[in-house]
């Protein structure tokens, strides 16, 4: 039996500074602790987040972070097996701040170094919460990424489809700036929601009428926008419940759109006959329980277990980032101090790139 290893992870690569500890096996470990600090205040009157002030913000924090985790899993550095960082994709300020303190950790501690690509720590959540086994079917959603993935190893992803604009949570977000919501858009519009009439405002449900899995959520937040430009012209202005309503229609249709598309992408991995069918979802829209509710649905069709993370790691942790590195590490990766941070870092490089390639590569 491979003996537990204890990881340090830390994460860096958008507006969350994070520090985590996690111990155990692969598809058996335990979080021993998990620091996060947000930066929502730091960026509130922006109405979204500025990357230098995101970058400043993680190289004043992370050494905070890393410490507090440490004490807090009652480890010294020299107790831990390894070091792993987020070293992309990400806002490349923030995710250098990262990979510069795992490279000074690693040089004065002499552990080893291990990179991580962020998205496979959302990824690989299943397997550090409720032990999925391989292969497995992942819905990647968030604020920057919304995939389907089919994973079979900790390196080893194929994209079934996904986002050709917004993500959606970055249509989420846009929603509330539209309707003068604060930031983050997600926890504001499904606030909103609760009190709204989903079926008043009957918004499209972008690419339903194309073959395959790929989505989209441009269109759907420009409709949004004349639904509201229309209320103003007839009333000169939108009433509260208006609002409600409009953020009502709009989680109903990315719900209604993530929900049939995860019914396409199910049908192509059950064609592989898995022993233990498992639909799983993560990133920061996994938080809200009307999409995890429509998700649930779609999974009992196929007789498979929905998995969904706790709220705390739906969002960015490094959590995660430990328990992705912790498997690598296994599978005998370490990188040494030429590890360099990446803006873009697709998971599937042999897939054509959704959203184009520029100087650095694709970016999804």
């Amino acid at each position: 039996m491979t003996r537990p290893l204890t990881l340090l992870g830390i994460e860096s690569s958008c507006d969350d500074t994070a520090a985590a500890v996690v111990r155990g096996t692969s598809g058996a470990a335990e979080v021993l602790s998990s620091v996060v600090e947000g930066q929502t205040s730091l960026h509130a009157d922006f109405g979204g987040v500025v990357p230098e002030i995101a970058a400043r913000a993680h190289a004043e924090r992370l050494d905070g972070c890393v410490a507090q985790a440490l004490a807090e899993a009652g480890l010294s550095l020299a107790e831990v097996d390894a070091i792993a960082v987020t070293a992309g994709p990400g806002l490349i300020g923030g995710v250098m701040s990262g990979v510069a303190l795992a490279k000074g950790l690693s040089a004065g501690s002499g552990k080893p170094l291990i990179g991580v690509n962020h998205l496979a720590g959302h990824a690989l959540t299943p397997r550090l919460t409720d032990a999925a086994v391989y292969p497995y079917l992942m819905l990647l959603v968030s604020g920057g990424h919304c995939q389907f993935l089919l994973v079979r190893g900790p390196q080893d992803f194929t994209r079934l489809g996904g986002t050709i604009d917004d993500a959606p949570g970055e249509a989420f977000d846009k929603t509330a700036r539209l309707l003068g919501l604060p930031q983050p858009g997600g926890p504001s519009v499904e606030a909103e929601a609760l009190k709204g009439d989903a079926k008043c405002f009957r918004l499209p449900r972008p690419l339903l009428d194309r073959a395959g899995c790929d989505m989209s959520f441009s269109g759907l937040k420009t409709a949004l926008l004349r639904a509201r430009d229309a209320l103003v012209a007839e009333k000169a202005g939108i009433t509260l419940q208006d609002r409600a309503d409009l953020c009502a229609g709009f989680q109903a249709a990315v719900a209604d759109v993530l929900a049939e598309k995860s019914r396409r992408a199910m049908a192509l991995y059950m064609e592989a006959q898995p022993a233990k069918p498992v639909l799983a979802v993560a990133g920061g829209v996994a938080a809200n329980k009307s999409i995890r509710a429509s998700l649930e649905t779609v999974a009992a069709e196929f007789g498979a277990a929905c998995l969904a993370p706790p709220l705390a790691l739906c969002t960015d942790n490094a959590a995660m980032i430990a328990y992705a590195g912790l498997e690598l590490f296994e599978a005998g990766q370490q990188d040494g101090f030429s590890l360099a941070a990446r803006p873009r870092w697709p998971l599937d490089t042999t897939s054509p790139s959704l959203l184009g390639s520029g100087k650095k590569g694709a970016k999804a």
